[in-house]
């Protein structure tokens, strides 16, 4: 990081601590944390997020699994590769992690709770609750999914989030319920498809909750959120916030204030009528030229922030 680069990102983190403690004084009753999936592109260790977490003045996460594996004692996974690769070369990278997570699968029959144990401590004594923790599939084994709810539960999270769907929902609903813990299904633009409706997978089980994406839902329908907001308030673990654009202006992610979602009024709902749902920062529009993740994720704070003080 450049000097200029750091100054940018010093100075925001250091108005971000500023509103973080007017925040507090006012007592404003949102939970306002992240997904670590907004600093994918910084080093990304459990140790590092927790440090990001403490700079923003953030006391609430959703945790990706990787980091959390890891510092369990996971064998690693080989990082997503991006850009073009030739054809041998994509087979070699692609039969390489496959490899790596058949190892890491059967891992995870035996991985050591006591170190995800110790990550929870680790993040609670930093001042950081492990909300959700984002491990799980349905596709995979009972004995692994099993593994995930052990983990979180061992983290201090109240269950796992994936993807939502009718056929995961029906997986991985009886697991939550056994385990004492919530599925929170996490949606993408289908919620413009034809016949989507969130009864159906919410309906599998009491234990099948929502993780509701407001920008992707914006982007999907273009309308508003706040009304799913207030129909399933009571099935809703937390939302991701991130601005996107509605269907006829594009879609695109952007800056926080560009687009079409309403985050503001969102805040100011879940404020208003008290209703207890963390609303987790997902950062993934592009990083302006000169900025950097951190500097662009105490941008996100500071709006919440001043539209949870309006």
């Amino acid at each position: 990081m450049n000097r200029r680069r750091f100054l940018q990102t010093a100075g925001a983190v250091s108005a971000v601590a500023l509103t973080t403690r007017r925040l507090y004084a006012c007592r404003v009753p949102v939970q306002v944390g992240a997904i670590s999936y907004s600093f994918r592109q910084i080093p990304g260790s459990a140790e590092q997020i927790l440090g990001y977490m403490q700079e923003l003045g953030l006391h609430v996460i959703e945790l990706m699994g990787q980091p959390a594996e890891e510092f369990a004692g996971a064998p690693p996974v080989p990082p997503f590769r991006r850009g073009d690769m030739t054809t041998d070369e994509r087979a070699a990278y692609i039969a390489k992690r496959q490899k790596a997570q058949e190892e890491v699968s059967r891992w995870r029959l035996g991985a050591p709770m006591e170190r995800f144990a110790e990550l929870g401590a680790m993040f609670r004594d930093g001042g950081v609750e492990i909300d959700i923790l984002k491990l799980g599939s349905p596709s995979w084994s009972d004995a692994e999914i099993d593994y995930a709810f052990k983990a979180a539960k061992a983290v201090g999270a109240r269950g796992i989030s994936f993807e939502i769907s009718d056929e995961a929902a029906a997986r991985m609903g009886p697991f939550a319920a056994k385990h004492g813990m919530v599925n929170s299904m996490h949606n993408h633009t289908q919620v413009a498809n034809e016949g989507f409706s969130f009864d159906t997978p919410l309906s599998h089980s009491p234990a099948n909750m929502l993780n509701l994406d407001i920008g992707h839902y914006v982007a999907g329908l273009g309308t508003s959120p706040v009304p799913i907001i207030h129909k399933y308030h009571d099935r809703i673990t937390h939302l991701h916030l991130k601005d996107r654009r509605n269907p006829e202006n594009g879609q695109d992610n952007v800056v926080w204030g560009e687009g079409d979602t309403p985050i503001g009024e969102v805040l100011r709902v879940l404020r208003d009528k008290g209703y207890p749902i963390a609303a987790m920062i997902e950062l993934e529009y592009p990083i302006p030229e000169g900025s950097s993740v951190l500097a662009e994720m105490a941008r996100c704070v500071a709006f919440c922030h001043r539209e949870l003080e309006s």
